[in-house]
């Protein structure tokens, strides 16, 4: 009987290398893809790993460039932050990772997918809709909601002794007490320590931020962003007049740059798409810098109502990118519509990077665009076009409504009571 050909999202660590083991057990077929999303990975070790467990074939996708300019890139211009916090950089990666394993499964013509992904997290959602969104007949193995699987492995140490019984490479490296999920954009720290939201998360947790407070420069540092169509082009550094003007350039220089003065950690509490409240720690150089400047141009640019009717539906591909429907009709709809809004919004900004913080200080629209914002007609040196008695008639027929509550009501009470 032939092997049925599964092509498993491959990591190297402790759970997928079990995995593939418990893979060639159930008698699959198993070809390994594994994406370079930017992180710091020795991935030949890790092919060699794999190889070395059964792997019939291991994939290493390097999709770094497909990563920044079709997801990063995209999601800067529409300005994408779940609850007003977290810039996405696990959730963006996921579609672009899916694309890989489906490209792999189809080569092959592999009829299953599998991937580490615990049965509490988004991850398996977001994997899942966009393999089905992709290749709606394909077939999901989950190791961790089988139930055999899980009767096998209550947890880690488990999986180590597992591990150990079968040969399977475990580092001798102490595990830290936390899990880490990197790429070129971020870094993201969840579970173990910070399981409990009262506990503070030890400095050591942190790879891509120097400590804002005694690590970081005390001299502020300037740049300029410049964009166009809201996506950005170029950043130069006012220091030294050095330009960056590939997306994987400029997300190299603004990490670095931007870590050295920890820009861009936070904490927070989050709301999974699974319904589970979850706690993850987060470091977002580039990206904190990138959304700052160009949420700085789009005020400046949009007309006032363009402006409000994006952030409604921001938040709404911000949940759709969250929650997995990165290839959803809904998703494809608002993105468009995004892009729509995002004409006008050409130009530069300069910002200033100081410890823990980023600022706009300036910022100009493109020679070749026009512009909402008019100095003279703002001016208060002169009237400059604006008749100041027209604001009377303005402010009348706006009143009509809360003299109307007053008639109707009575006076609004001013007192504590």
């Amino acid at each position: 009987m032939v092997a049925e050909k599964v092509i498993l999202a491959y990591s190297g660590g402790l759970d997928t290398s079990c995995i593939l083991k418990w893979l060639l057990e159930q008698r699959y077929e198993v070809i390994c893809v594994l994406a370079d999303v930017g992180q710091q990975e020795n991935f030949e070790a890790a092919r060699q790993k794999a190889l070395k467990i059964g792997a019939k074939e291991v994939i290493v996708a390097d999709i770094k460039q497909q990563f920044a300019e079709q997801y990063i890139w995209p999601a800067i211009q529409m300005g994408l932050i779940y609850e007003e916090r977290y810039l996405l950089g696990t959730s963006l990666a996921r579609p672009c990772i899916s694309v890989a394993l489906i490209e792999a499964a189809r080569r092959h013509s592999a009829k299953y997918l599998a991937h580490g992904a615990t049965g509490k997290g988004n991850d398996q959602v977001r994997f899942e809709l966009c393999a089905y969104a992709l290749q709606p007949d394909l077939k999901i193995i989950a190791p961790w909601r089988d139930l055999e699987f899980c009767r096998q492995f209550q947890g880690r140490q488990d999986l180590i002794a597992y591990a150990q019984l079968h040969g399977i490479e475990v580092t001798a490296k102490p595990a830290t007490p936390w899990s880490t999920d990197a790429n070129m954009l971020h870094i993201s720290y969840e579970s173990g320590v910070l399981e409990d939201p009262n506990t503070v998360a030890p400095s050591s947790l942190y790879e891509l931020t120097l400590d804002p407070f005694t690590q970081a420069p005390k001299k502020p540092h300037r740049l300029c962003v410049h964009f166009e169509h809201g996506l950005p082009t170029g950043v130069e550094d006012l220091a030294n007049s050095r330009v960056y003007s590939t997306p994987m350039d400029m997300l190299k220089y603004l990490n670095e740059l931007g870590g050295s003065y920890g820009i861009g950690r936070i904490d927070i509490v989050e709301n999974r798409y699974v319904g589970l409240k979850s706690r993850g720690v987060y470091e977002t150089p580039a990206g904190t810098i990138l959304y700052a400047a160009h949420q700085d141009l789009e005020v400046f640019a949009l007309d006032r109502e363009v402006l409000r009717t994006k952030q409604l539906l921001r938040d709404r591909m911000s949940d759709y990118v969250y929650n997995g429907y990165w290839f959803s009709p809904e998703a494809l709809y608002v993105r468009r519509c995004i892009q729509l809004a995002q004409e006008q919004v050409t130009g530069q900004v300069t910002m200033e990077l100081a410890p823990g913080y980023c600022r706009a200080i300036a910022r100009k629209a493109a020679d070749k665009v026009g512009a909402l914002y008019n100095q003279q007609l703002v001016s208060m040196d002169v009237h400059g076009g604006y008749v100041p008695q027209d604001a009377g008639g303005f402010i009348a027929i706006n009143a009509v409504r809360l003299r109307e509550h007053v008639r109707a009501f009575g006076p609004y009470r001013t007192d504590k009571n």
